[in-house]
């Protein structure tokens, strides 16, 4: 597929071996936050966990921090925040400083996602786009970032990624193909060759996470969004925790090399994110034809599908 929004372009694969010689940072707690989507709420809520931990915490977001925010103040606003911890690229930054729209918005969408949509996200990329033109010290600042990081937890040895172990959009770490038999033996390949323990992930906008016995227990931690909610009913956001002191308000979790790997909830003020979205993206625009039902009332997902964790 080589239309914009689903192809996944050559520049956006690095393979699990880039992972493996990725420079190693050591963290307390890490705090990955993926798919934060320019909610400055959301954004407050994780600094304000962060300053609520015994010890210090790292916080890495790990792509697609900018979509909603195309105003020029939420774009400032988002970046200059986001830019103050660790982060790397997501596809939505990736394509930013691109001349042409050939891959869309980046997103490499698989067949099962409707071609609607993936016209929807093209036009809203697009606008980002002419924002983000008009603050060339900020889109410097992000077309810098690396596509993966790498993290020492404990004894926990942690990769940080945007799509999957293979590339920037890669799908592979999407709650249903975490799942696929099929995928068992290039995901034993994608372990050993980045030498990681736990990969933590974003992108598909569903959070899950999964355990497979490849040797000892290894784990894919994908956080869904931070910045919208993420099963059904709920209106919050979620990241991944990762550190050797169990979180006290985890979702759902599971220990890896003795450190534990938690789901945390991102309650941020919802109905004043519904109103900064709204500005932004009144009813009928694409935005809010995409994403404001879900924004309401939470995706069709639930919470025990994400949180299937016995080892495969």
């Amino acid at each position: 597929m080589n239309a914009p929004g689903r192809v996944c372009p050559l520049r956006y694969r690095y393979g699990p071996a880039a992972i493996a010689q990725a420079p190693e940072r050591q963290a307390e707690t890490l705090y990955v936050i993926g798919g934060l989507y320019g909610n400055l709420r959301a954004l407050a809520a994780v600094e304000a966990m962060a300053g609520a931990e015994a010890g210090p915490v790292t916080l890495c977001f790990n792509g697609d921090f900018n979509w909603f925010n195309v105003d020029d103040a939420g774009f400032r606003a988002i970046n200059q925040g986001v830019l103050r911890h660790d982060a790397i690229l997501g596809n939505v930054e990736a394509e930013l400083g691109e001349e042409t729209a050939a891959a869309g918005c980046g997103c490499a969408y698989p067949e099962s996602v409707d071609q609607r949509v993936v016209e929807r996200s093209n036009e809203i990329h697009a606008r980002l786009k002419r924002t983000a033109w008009r603050h060339p010290d900020l889109l410097a600042g992000l077309l810098a970032l690396p596509m993966v990081a790498r993290y020492r937890v404990g004894d926990a040895r942690v990769g940080v990624v945007h799509g999957d172990a293979d590339a920037l959009a890669g799908w592979r770490f999407d709650a249903a193909a975490l799942d696929e038999p099929a995928l068992q033996t290039w995901r034993a390949a994608a372990f050993a060759q980045a030498d990681v323990d736990v990969f933590a992930s974003t992108h598909t906008c569903l959070p899950a996470a999964r355990g497979y016995d490849f040797g000892g227990l290894k784990l894919v931690a994908n956080n869904g969004a931070a910045g919208m909610p993420n099963v059904q009913g709920g209106q919050f956001g979620m990241l991944t925790r990762i550190a050797p002191r169990p979180a006290p308000h985890s979702l759902y979790g599971h220990s890896v090399q003795g450190v534990q790997v938690d789901a945390l909830a991102i309650h941020y003020d919802h109905a004043a994110w519904q109103r900064d979205f709204l500005n932004n993206w009144p009813e009928g625009s694409p935005d809010w034809l995409s994403y404001f039902a879900r924004i309401a009332n939470g995706p069709d997902y639930r919470l025990q599908a994400a949180a299937d964790l016995a080892p495969a």
